[in-house]
């Protein structure tokens, strides 16, 4: 009987593909670099978004003098 653990398996976030968690898979925790690149368009066109207030505006920021 072997000791060693089972590999850690996850499910691909844009195709739900089972991917093992590990050096085996480099576009992790993607199936692949096609899964990774749609995610990422999704993020650069706003699809996704994390909730939250609006940003500040520059007149409104806090760190606006210490900026160069």
């Amino acid at each position: 009987m072997s000791d060693s653990p089972k590999p850690r398996v996850v499910k691909c976030p844009t195709c739900g593909t089972a991917v093992v968690w590990g050096p085996q898979s480099p576009q992790r925790p993607f199936c692949s670099e096609r899964c990774r690149l749609i995610d990422l368009g999704a993020w650069a066109t706003d699809s996704y978004r994390v909730e939250g207030d609006s940003p500040l505006d520059d007149e409104a920021d806090p760190l606006r003098d210490l900026r160069h």
